[in-house]
């Protein structure tokens, strides 16, 4: 009786045996086991990228990087990238600090006080040129008369060494009214690119009207038929209704900025410049989600430019820039 019960139970075990391990293979093995696939991948932290991104520096290079963002986030949703305009230097301001911000969008390069600063701080930057941009001087619709200016009628408009005052002391066929002259302030690249390399660090004409939007420089622009302004292509062209942008003679005759003419070789060349975004390295080795989103925006880089007004980059560029974001994995 005893060997017939011990034989029972030797049996019954063989049978619970059999049954867990036939559960194991059509589940996939336990919990614990990673599957091939995530053993291939080194887990599945891809798909689990979560944490915040913050971005903050340039109103010009804001519509660009505000899509790039929104883009992002629809593929990784745990992710809350955040996009600021306070401005090119005002950003850095803010870049600059222990627990800044993780990227600075700039419509200039990055200045030696600035790159000396970081170093200070053991930050290190790397700087990634994401577009190319064309200055745009725009006027009021009704505007008729000023539709065409030589590059140095823009310089000598907006020089207080000139003392223009009105547009007839431009041209003397253009109206005996006054020159109301608009810009964005001094926390933009953009204010800084102008008088940097168009005027020459020459002191800008006595009460032109500076602004930190550049919303409220389209709506003031577009309600002064005198009105005469400046900033980058991307708000003109998202406000062709509204503005209407002076064709730039440069030697060769009226060149019209657009996708086409906005190029460092090309036709609009001396009113074009690049545009950036700056990582902060330092973040992009530490949070897993900055780097990422790093590569994603030089990936996509041209897409984006060509829906928020702006010039894309070469492939070869491209590809440089996105190897070297990766070598830092």
């Amino acid at each position: 009786m005893n060997r017939l019960l011990q034989g029972m139970a030797i049996f019954l075990s063989l049978i619970t045996m059999v049954t867990l391990a036939a559960c194991g293979s059509a589940d996939g093995g336990t919990q614990d086991q990673p599957t091939a696939n995530e053993s291939e991948q080194g887990g599945s932290a891809e798909k689990e990228l979560s944490g915040s991104v913050v971005i903050d520096g340039s109103g010009t290079v804001y519509p660009f990087m505000a899509v790039m963002a929104e883009n992002y986030m629809g593929e990784h949703p745990d992710v809350s990238v955040e996009v600021g305009r306070s401005g090119t230097s005002a950003g850095f301001q803010k870049f600059l600090v222990e627990k800044g911000t993780d990227f600075n969008d700039a419509s200039r390069q990055i200045k030696a006080e600035e790159a000396a600063q970081a170093e200070e701080l053991g930050i290190e930057v790397k700087e990634l040129k994401v577009a190319l941009d064309g200055l745009t001087i725009v006027i009021h619709p009704e505007n008729d008369w000023a539709t065409e200016l030589t590059e140095q009628e823009v310089i000598d408009i907006f020089l207080a060494e000139r003392g223009y005052e009105k547009w007839s002391d431009v041209r003397p066929e253009f109206p005996d009214e006054p020159i109301n002259r608009y810009g964005p302030n001094e926390n933009h690249g953009t204010y800084e690119f102008f008088w940097e390399v168009i005027l020459n660090e020459q002191d800008l004409a006595e009460g032109i009207n500076l602004q930190q939007e550049y919303s409220t420089l389209v709506d003031l622009v577009s309600k002064d038929k005198y009105a005469i302004g400046f900033f980058g292509y991307g708000y003109y062209a998202n406000n062709k209704d509204k503005l209407k942008a002076v064709k730039i003679d440069f030697g060769d005759g009226p060149v019209e900025p657009t996708l086409e003419t906005i190029a460092e070789d090309g036709a609009y060349a001396p009113f074009t410049r690049p545009v950036f975004t700056y990582l902060n390295v330092n973040h992009a080795k530490e949070k897993p989600q900055v780097l990422d989103f790093a590569i994603y925006t030089i990936q996509y880089s041209a897409q984006v430019a060509a829906e928020t007004g702006f010039a894309p980059l070469s492939d070869e560029e491209i590809s440089q820039m996105v190897t070297e974001l990766e070598a830092l994995q």
